[in-house]
């Protein structure tokens, strides 16, 4: 009878450890972008941005690069046609307030998930219901001559409302680039940035005169 207590114990604690052991192994495919976000950030969703570096298990032998801000994309201001987002006529602008990524390799290629966290904020001009956020992934080598190795657009939509100050996640999870071989690894960076020419239609092809 003493040994009953012990066991359940036992048992519990096997129980606890196997159902750990799931959720760590699903596959990122089978969880929901806030799941994957989580994952990600855990912490306040409005924690000011931060660079800090995100240790994945199985990691010690890869270098997951940084993240930065790109430099003049850090915020995505939008006007009504013919305007300047200024003023009166800024109807709303996004900003990122968090970063975060994880690396893994294999084959000699390394996969990035780069989550980013940010908010779109109404102004005087009044936003639409619902926004189109453009945001390029980029990782980069930095140096003299700066060389970009893989860079990649997404898109979020984002449902304003009435409080006028919305947030925002978004997870990158298929960036894929070769892993460096040469000893360049401690060079390389993530930007992230709003770009706006990803909201713009591609060019219609000429239609070719029939003779």
């Amino acid at each position: 009878m003493g040994d009953r207590p012990v066991i359940k114990s036992a048992v519990a604690a096997a129980v606890s450890i196997a159902i750990g052991c799931s959720l760590f192994a699903a596959p990122a495919a089978s969880q929901s972008i806030s799941d994957r976000f989580k994952s990600l950030f855990g912490g306040k969703p409005d924690e000011p941005a931060q660079k800090a570096p995100f240790e994945a298990p199985g990691e010690t032998d890869l270098t997951c690069p940084p993240v930065a801000v790109r430099a003049g994309a850090s915020t995505f201001a939008v006007a009504p046609p013919g305007k300047q987002p200024l003023g009166n006529d800024l109807r709303y602008q996004a900003t990122i307030t968090k970063t975060a990524r994880q690396c893994t390799i294999d084959a000699g290629q390394i996969t990035a998930r780069i989550g980013i966290q940010g908010r779109v904020i109404a102004g005087p001009a009044g936003a639409p219901s619902s926004v189109q956020v453009p945001l390029r992934v980029a990782v980069v080598q930095a140096g003299v001559g700066e060389k970009t190795i893989a860079t990649k657009v997404y898109q979020t939509t984002v449902s304003m409302s009435e409080d006028s100050s919305v947030p925002f996640t978004l997870v990158a999870d298929d960036l894929v680039y070769p892993a460096p071989t040469d000893g360049t690894g401690d060079s390389y960076i993530f930007y992230i940035g709003f770009d706006p020419q990803a909201l713009k239609p591609e060019p219609k092809p000429k239609a070719t005169k029939k003779k």
